[in-house]
């Protein structure tokens, strides 16, 4: 029986090209996660300054993208200069709670039955100082050398931006396929921008309460800890629990007594609820369309194959792939299991200036179908 013809055989290509695929984007880990950051940062800055052209009137188009690139450099330079200069003191602050952690330990391991728990000391003396230290200064280097990359990966993908329409054009020679081609390819751009937009809207909303309670209860750190709370919101599920329990635990052992810690995540526990559960819900809509599950398997995925980078990336690229799959026939029903309604195409959620879906003519014979009004092909 041909492969075309048998469904069996052709789900099956498709489930070993899926395993194909994930052990050669593990095996390219190195290569393509800077790649992967590099485009989404691409696609950031671009949605960034169409934004700022559309709030921004009399910002020209030709000088929307080098403000929104520098901004961007801006904003993420102030980031790096605020992460280091607060990262030293709050690891600092910790070894001060040495005696607290030795309490909280004494407590833990007498409710476990343990006669002689061990102390922060002594496990910090356990630990092969070398070894941490080693991989500690290979993560660093490994951080440095990929945001080079990303760095200079994003420079080439902004400077041949321009070449793309021609590409395009060679691509899909045929107006409508290249008309299919530009609009699954406009879902998965406003898709990713709808769920930046709405990640960061909510995250500085989940950020700013935080601090807030934070700041009520006396917690030390409290800015830097709404700042790590704002990007723990970008990673699904993970985040959240972040969010609402690495505080508490913190305050625990700054604070004498178990009542801060427990009014400060009984207060970050109704933030995650009344954020995810009646904000998030009403500005996500279905813009992504992908099922809770989903999500959760997605985040699993990414994280196992490109780590931390495939966690922040995990939602954009299942949208991604969602869109490319439900283009062709053999992989629709992947993209269909994957999307939240069984609607992977979302026909109902098109944009505005989106024509409306129109029946192809079969091709004619004769001289009429020479003549066209653009003269985009010519016969001979």
């Amino acid at each position: 029986m041909p492969i075309a013809a048998s469904n069996v055989a052709r789900n099956a290509l498709v489930i070993l090209a899926v395993i194909a695929g994930g052990a050669t984007l593990y095996a390219l880990a190195g290569i393509l996660t800077p790649l992967a950051l590099a485009m989404f940062l691409a696609v950031m800055i671009d949605g960034f300054a169409r934004s700022l052209q559309h709030r921004l009137p009399h910002v020209s188009k030709k000088a929307a993208l080098p403000l929104a690139v520098v901004i961007s450099i801006l904003l993420f330079g102030g980031t790096a200069f605020f992460v280091a200069q607060n990262a030293t003191g709050f690891a600092t602050q910790l070894v001060t709670y040495g005696p607290k952690l030795d309490a909280v330990i004494a407590q833990v391991g007498t409710m476990a039955g343990v006669r002689h728990p061990p102390t922060f000391i002594g496990i910090i003396r356990g630990l092969d100082a070398t070894k941490y230290l080693g991989l500690v200064a290979r993560a660093v280097q490994d951080f440095a050398s990929t945001a080079l990359f990303v760095l200079v990966y994003l420079a080439f993908i902004i400077a041949s931006r321009r070449g793309w329409e021609r590409k395009a054009v060679g691509l899909f020679p045929q107006r409508e396929e290249r008309q299919e081609a530009v609009v699954a390819f406009l879902r998965i751009r406003d898709g990713v921008e709808r769920y930046l937009f709405v990640q960061t809207v909510t995250g500085l909303m989940v950020a700013g309460l935080s601090w807030i309670a934070m700041v009520g209860v006396g917690l030390h750190d409290a800015l830097f800890w709404a700042f790590l709370i704002f990007l723990a919101v970008y990673i699904p599920v993970a985040g959240g629990v972040f969010a609402g329990v690495a505080p508490p635990l913190f305050a625990l052992v700054q604070f004498p007594g178990y009542t801060r810690a427990i009014i400060l995540f009984a207060a970050l526990q109704a933030i995650g609820v009344i954020i995810g559960n009646v904000v998030y819900p009403r500005m996500q809509g279905r813009s992504l369309n992908i099922d809770p599950v989903i999500v959760l398997l997605s985040l699993a995925f990414w994280s196992a194959i490109w780590g931390l980078t495939g966690a922040f990336l995990s939602t954009p690229l299942t949208v991604m792939a969602m869109v490319i799959l439900a283009q062709f026939d053999g992989s629709r029903w992947v993209a269909v299991i994957l999307s939240a309604d069984g609607d992977p195409q979302q026909l109902k959620n098109k944009m505005p200036n989106e024509p409306p879906d129109k029946p192809v003519p079969p091709p004619s014979k004769g001289p009429e179908a020479v003549k066209s009004p653009r003269r985009e092909v010519k016969r001979t």
